[in-house]
């Protein structure tokens, strides 16, 4: 087959004939064949395993035929060889939280080539298998810095946001180390054959605008202003109060929450910058094909005056996810239902 650049040429704003479309999260626990290799591995080991990876990367794309793949990984594998023990169980723990400056000056930046070559030989794998281009991804720093502060998912986010405003050298050291390091990791996903690379900051919106603004945003620009050779996508999840900010980033594409329309939050990033994706709810997949067909037609419409639309789910897809569902919505974005 022929390969299919659609996404590509959206993100370089040139007019396509439809939308792109791909899922976060489409490589994962609502599909039976992920769930059967998954029965054999822990998590990290299938993480750690560019076989394992390179195969479950492909099967939503044979599945359902989403215009690209995400590489398979986890965003706290980088965190590991930084000197985080980390485990899941199911969800993320961490044994050794960063609470002081001690702690962050114990921490190193990572050298991806050395200290994660799985991801790097999986990135290998898959363009040489994939008719379609191939995102790589990184979290961002801040999200990164919540699970390595907190020790795991958290309501209030009281660790991190108490050494912001009390131990701001430890914040800074543990977060100069992390924005380096993700650099360096999207860096050598792209030098390794990625088309195109997305960065998430899940946890950015449990801040306030001004603490995003002083002691989160510097470390996302340095990461856009010094990564080359791929367009980023940045995702900062229940950010929009803030996207006035997240506006001055010189970055190609901007993922889009379902709590926010496309054309709003278009308007507050700056009318036509940027190529926004999104933001279908991915809860609403649980509902009936006329209400997900009614959410995502209207949805089409609002990205068809955009600098570029690439459809996605707002967030990650959800493992208890009707399949039948998501090859529907697929099929409506390609006009096929």
């Amino acid at each position: 087959m022929a390969f299919n650049d659609i996404l590509l040429r959206t993100m370089n704003g040139e007019k396509v004939e439809r939308p792109p479309v791909w899922f976060m999260r489409q490589a994962g626990r609502y599909m039976d064949e992920y769930r059967a290799i998954r029965s054999k591995v822990s998590f990290l080991e299938l993480c750690k395993s560019p076989e394992l990876c390179t195969e479950v990367t492909l099967q939503p794309i044979r599945a359902f035929g989403f215009d690209n793949a995400i590489l398979f990984s986890d965003i706290l594998v980088p965190i590991e060889p930084m000197g985080v023990e980390l485990d899941f169980n199911p969800a993320p723990v961490i044994a050794n939280p960063v609470r002081t400056l001690a702690d962050a000056d114990k921490l190193r930046e990572m050298d991806p080539e050395k200290d994660v070559p799985y991801v790097l030989e999986t990135v290998r794998r898959l363009v040489k298998a994939l008719d379609v281009p191939l995102i790589g991804f990184s979290g961002a720093p801040f999200t990164l810095a919540c699970y390595m502060v907190e020790g795991s998912g958290s309501k209030n986010y009281e660790h991190i946001k108490t050494m912001i405003h009390t131990n701001p050298d430890a914040y800074r050291v543990m977060m100069e180390k992390l924005a380096n390091s993700t650099l360096k990791y999207l860096q050598a996903q792209i030098d390794n054959g990625a088309h195109v690379v997305q960065m998430f900051d899940t946890w950015a919106g449990v801040v306030s605008p001004y603490d995003y603004e002083k002691f989160i945003f510097p470390y996302v620009k340095h990461i856009v202003d010094n990564i080359k050779g791929a367009p980023l996508i940045y995702f900062a999840k229940d950010s929009f109060s803030f996207f006035d900010i997240i506006g001055k980033l010189n970055c190609a594409g901007m993922g889009v929450d379902w709590k926010t329309r496309l054309t709003d939050a278009d308007e507050r990033l700056g009318k036509g910058k940027y190529v926004l994706q999104g933001n279908f709810d991915p809860v609403q997949l649980f509902g009936s094909k006329e209400s997900i067909k009614e959410t995502a037609l209207k949805i089409l419409d609002e990205g068809k005056d955009l600098k570029g639309h690439i459809f996605n789910l707002g967030h990650g897809i959800l493992p208890p996810t009707p399949r039948e569902n998501v090859d529907y919505l697929v099929k409506i974005v390609k006009g096929e239902a």
